[in-house]
């Protein structure tokens, strides 16, 4: 008997409404059946993640796409809330993000990221990492809850 999995709840935490509309086309042109959750600020994130305000019934993400570079809280203080609270900790988190400084890269994984992503600025070589994140963190991978 096969197991129905669920759709991922995927989280993208992203100011950019051109980078969030090539991650949402990414999304439709790869066929990826995932939800997609956008919040454009550090704040909404947290909001989003400890269901507060607006995002009380907001579903507990899968996958965390993280940009770094983000207003209120940037990405950095939201990763580093994530990875130090035990409700949250094993959630994947993805930094995706413009930045390919080595001192971003060094300081988002001593955070404990599970992955750092520079934006590809070119539109198809974005969405091929799109899918590739999609693929091994969703196929790939056993998450906790979706196996």
């Amino acid at each position: 008997m096969t197991q129905q999995i669920r759709p991922a709840e995927v989280l993208l935490v992203e100011d950019d409404p051109g980078d969030e509309m090539m991650t949402r086309e990414a999304f439709e042109d790869n066929k990826i059946q995932n939800s997609l959750h956008v919040v454009r600020d550090g704040l909404e994130a947290l909001d989003f993640l400890y269901k507060r305000g607006a995002y009380e019934n907001a579903p507990t993400p899968d996958l965390i796409l993280l940009d770094l570079n983000l207003p209120k809280y940037d990405g950095r203080q939201v990763l580093e809330k994530v990875k130090s609270d035990a409700d949250l900790a094993m959630i994947p988190v993805v930094v995706l993000t413009t930045s390919a400084a080595e001192e971003d890269i060094m300081r988002s994984y001593k955070l404990h990221a599970n992955a750092y992503v520079t934006k590809p600025v070119d539109l198809d070589q974005f969405m091929a990492a799109i899918r590739r994140i999609d693929d091994f963190f969703i196929t790939v991978v056993k998450l906790p809850g979706r196996h």
